[in-house]
C-alpha cells in the first residue's frame, strides 16, 4: 500500500482562527499511561489559549513499545481515560487527537522546482508545486503523518519564508515529510473507533511533545528534543521555527525498570519503585554507604527482603540511559542534524525526571540540557503539569493555535488506486485552504 493513497483523504484544512469555547480532546497512548486531556479556547489578546477542563489518565494496559499488543485491553484502557476527562469536563466528546510514537516514525526531505509560467507566485502555483513533490513520493507500506514545507526558492534566491507576489522564472520548495509504518497505526485507530470515538488527527509524539515543552525562542534559534518514555526514546530537531528532524530508538524507561529487576532479583514494580525512590544516573559519594531495602521474587527462598548498596542500582541504570542518549546521538549525527538545533536540549517525558538524567544528556550531546513539562496550558494541576504529559499537552496547543503542515488531519486507512495527487480533484479544493493556513500560521 502506498503512502499516496492516503494524500487525498486527509480532512482539509480551513483558514480560520480558533473559535471561543472551542472544546479539543487529546489522546496519548503510552507503554505506562494512558492520558486524555479536554480543554477549551479561551480569547486573549495574545492570541487563543487552552484551558484545561477535563483531565483523565491511568496506567495503561495493552500497549507495549508504544503500540498496541491487546486490542481489547488497550480499548478499554483508552475508554476509561477518556469517560474520566469527560465526566471532569463535564461534557462528551466525538473525536480525539492521538500522538503516534510507534511505527518507527521517520523523517524524509524532498525537494521540488516548477517553472513559473506567468512569472509571479500566487497561491494555485505554490499549491501545484507542494502537490507535485508529494506526487513524487513514494514509499510501501508507510503513511504520511505531516508534511512541513521548510523553505521556498525563487530563482537562485534561497531561504525565502513567504514568496507569494514575488517574479521569477522558477519556484522551488524543500519539505519536510514523516511517514509511519501503517500497521501500528491501524491497530491503535482501531482501539479509538472501538470507543465510538472518531479521529480528528494523528501527530508524531516528538512533534507534540516539542510544541508543549520548548519555548518560542527555542523552536526559532534551534533546540533538539527528547521524549522519553517508558517504551520509546523518541527526538525532534527543531530550527528556523520549523521541525527539521524526527527520530526513534525502542528503549525507555521501562527498560530501565526491567535492567534493574534482572540485576538485584526483585520484582517488576519493586524495581520501579527503587528506580524512582533511590536511582540516579550519576554518581554519589555515599552511594556505598547506603543500603537499599530489595524486595525478593515471589517464591525465592529464604528471607522477603535483601540489601543491596545504592551504587548498586545506580551502576544499573546509568549504563542503560547512556546507551539509549548515544543511540538517538549516532542517529542524530547519521542524519546530519546535530547542529542543526545548536547548543539547547530539552528533555522531557516521565523517563526523564530520573535525578542526573539531564547532566548525563549534557555528557552525551556536549549540550546545554533543561528538564521541561507542559507549556502554553493554563489550568493543569499538579499531578498532570509533569514531564510525561508534555506530548498530551502539545497535541491540544497544535489543535488551538491550528495545524501548521502543508496537509493536515487524519489520514483514512483504506484501499483505492493509485493517483498523483497534482491531478487529484480533492487536491484542487484543499491545496490552497491548506496554504492559507500553513502562512496565516507560519508568517
Amino acid at each position: 500500500m502506498n503512502v499516496l493513497n492516503f494524500f487525498q483523504s486527509r480532512r482539509p484544512v480551513t483558514p480560520q482562527a480558533a473559535p471561543a469555547n472551542a472544546v479539543y480532546a487529546a489522546l496519548d497512548v503510552g507503554s505506562s499511561k494512558i492520558a486524555c486531556f479536554i480543554a477549551k479556547t479561551d480569547q486573549t489578546i495574545a492570541g487563543p489559549r487552552p484551558r484545561m477542563v477535563g483531565v483523565g489518565h491511568q496506567s495503561s494496559r495493552g500497549v507495549r513499545g508504544g503500540a498496541v499488543v491487546d486490542m481489547d485491553a488497550a480499548a478499554e484502557a483508552i475508554r476509561t481515560a477518556v469517560e474520566q476527562a469527560e465526566r471532569m469536563a463535564g461534557q462528551a466528546v466525538s473525536a480525539v487527537s492521538v500522538s503516534l510514537s510507534a511505527g518507527q516514525p521517520t523523517s524524509t526531505r524532498i525537494a521540488a522546482e516548477i517553472d513559473l509560467p506567468n512569472r509571479e507566485v500566487n497561491a494555485r502555483v505554490l499549491r501545484r508545486l507542494l502537490d507535485g513533490a508529494l506526487s513524487e513520493f513514494a514509499l510501501e507500506d508507510r503513511i504520511l503523518l505531516h508534511a512541513i514545507p521548510l523553505s521556498w526558492s525563487v530563482d537562485d534566491h534561497r531561504g525565502i519564508r513567504d514568496p507569494r507576489g514575488m517574479y521569477g522564472r522558477t519556484l522551488g520548495v524543500e519539505v519536510h515529510v514523516i511517514t509511519a509504518a501503517i500497521g501500528p497505526l491501524r491497530n491503535l485507530m482501531t482501539c479509538v473507533e472501538r470507543c465510538h470515538l472518531g479521529l480528528k488527527a494523528v501527530v508524531a509524539t516528538p512533534y507534540a511533545s516539542g510544541l508543549s515543552a520548548l519555548g518560542d525562542d527555542e523552536v526559532k534559534l534551534g533546540a533538539t528534543l527528547i521524549d522519553m518514555g517508558a517504551g520509546a526514546t523518541t527526538a525532534a530537531v527543531f530550527a528556523d521555527g520549523a521541525l527539521l528532524h524526527i527520530d526513534a530508538v525502542p528503549v525507555g524507561g521501562a527498560h530501565v525498570t526491567a535492567d534493574v529487576a534482572r540485576g538485584l532479583s526483585t520484582p517488576l514494580a519493586a524495581a520501579e519503585r527503587l528506580k524512582i525512590l533511590y536511582g540516579s544516573a550519576l554518581d554519589s559519594p555515599d552511594d556505598d554507604q547506603q543500603m537499599i531495602e530489595v524486595p525478593s521474587v515471589v517464591g525465592e527462598e529464604g528471607a522477603a527482603y535483601g540489601i543491596a548498596p545504592r551504587s548498586l542500582l545506580n551502576s544499573i541504570i546509568r549504563p542503560r540511559l547512556e546507551e539509549t542518549f548515544e543511540l538517538i546521538r549516532d542517529r542524530l549525527e547519521a542524519a546530519g542534524v546535530e547542529d542543526a538545533g545548536g547548543r539547547r536540549m530539552v528533555l522531557t517525558g516521565g523517563a526523564a525526571q530520573l535525578p542526573g538524567a539531564s547532566e548525563l544528556a549534557s555528557r552525551v550531546f556536549g549540550k546545554q540540557v533543561r528538564v521541561a513539562g507542559p507549556g502554553g496550558i493554563t489550568g493543569l494541576g499538579d499531578a498532570v503539569a509533569g514531564p510525561a504529559f508534555s506530548a498530551v499537552s502539545g497535541i491540544v496547543r497544535r489543535e488551538t493555535r491550528g495545524a501548521t503542515e502543508a496537509i493536515s488531519g487524519p489520514p483514512v486507512l483504506g484501499g483505492g488506486a493509485r493517483r498523483s495527487a497534482a491531478r487529484s480533484g480533492e487536491g484542487e479544493a484543499r491545496g490552497p485552504a491548506a496554504m492559507w493556513r500553513w502562512f496565516a500560521e507560519s508568517f
